[in-house]
């Protein structure tokens, strides 16, 4: 097969006030994902659980934001990972943890596509957009932050690594969004990224769209990451998260979206997030998470002619 998959378990729960993500990594590893992958051919190194020291607190103007000082190791920490990942040659799988991981990831899959001079996209699958900056949080989340800073939104200085390699909004393609704040709104339109909430996908379906931006991938000869929400999913499927929002993705659109992505051979990081094991039922989430990227990683019912 091609490259080696490279598993990290990211137990972040710091972007959260719902604890319990920190059991997302073993919880995949209970399902059996690595045996999963290993039965469709392919190479599975897993490189345990990653960790960050205990740091002293970060005070910010906006006194809603908690465990931001947490929230910058867990991005060094990981942004170093995902850099080494691809750079070694393999194709990582980080395991959450909330989505406050993916600041980390993303940043250093951006900056080793940027060291081989391609070009980065992010397939953002989620029913929340997380673009707040510091500044616009509420609730203080900072699951609701990242992608507002891998795409470089000034107000993470000097709270956050400085970027090497921002992600260009315009090569951010978000899909299931159901959950916009105001704030959120306006600064998804004014940076000009890429979104379909759950109204467009009712109306025109995920085949156009999916395919519309698989093949911008594809001519800019760019690389794909899946950053992958179990929220993206219908709670009524996936009940193990903490901000569960109705009418998600059902169980075929999601697969047909992995199947897809699959068949354009263009995915080369993924992220696994907001898996909270503690809210689900018999590992039900779980095991639908691992079927899932059984779809991702070409397992099917039968061949198809291409």
């Amino acid at each position: 097969m091609a490259k080696p998959i490279l598993l990290y378990g990211a137990p972040v729960q710091e972007g959260s006030r719902v604890r319990g993500c920190l059991m997302g990594p073993d919880a995949y590893r209970t399902a059996n994902l690595a045996q999963m992958l290993e039965t469709l051919g392919y190479e599975v190194e897993d490189h345990g659980n990653l960790s960050i020291e205990e740091q002293k607190p970060l005070s910010h103007p906006n006194t809603q934001l908690h465990h931001l000082a947490e929230y910058g190791a867990w991005t060094r920490v990981l942004c170093e990972a995902a850099h080494t990942a691809l750079a070694i040659g393999g194709l990582p799988i980080f395991l959450g943890g909330d989505h406050s991981m993916a600041a980390g990831t993303i940043s250093g899959i951006a900056q080793q596509a940027a060291d081989a001079r391609q070009e980065q996209f992010v397939l953002w699958l989620d029913a929340h957009p997380d673009f707040h900056s510091l500044e616009s949080s509420e609730t203080g989340n900072l699951h609701g932050t990242p992608t507002a800073y891998f795409t470089g939104h000034a107000s993470f200085t000097p709270y956050l690594p400085a970027l090497k390699a921002p992600i260009k909004p315009g090569n951010l393609c978000m899909m299931g969004l159901r959950s916009v704040d105001p704030a959120e709104r306006t600064a998804l339109v004014e940076a000009g990224v890429v979104a379909h909430d759950m109204r467009s996908i009712d109306e025109y379906g995920i085949i156009a769209p999916l395919r519309t931006f698989l093949d911008r991938v594809n001519e800019a000869n760019g690389r794909l990451h899946l950053s992958f929400d179990v929220d993206f999913l219908d709670p009524g499927i996936a009940p193990a998260v903490g901000t569960t929002v109705p009418g998600g993705a059902t169980f075929r659109e999601a697969h047909l979206i992995m199947e897809m992505l699959h068949d354009s051979n263009l995915v080369t990081s993924i992220d696994l997030v907001e898996l909270n094991p503690f809210l689900d039922e018999r590992g039900k989430t779980a095991r639908l998470m691992v079927d899932l990227v059984g779809s991702l990683f070409g397992k099917r019912i039968l061949d198809r002619p291409t």
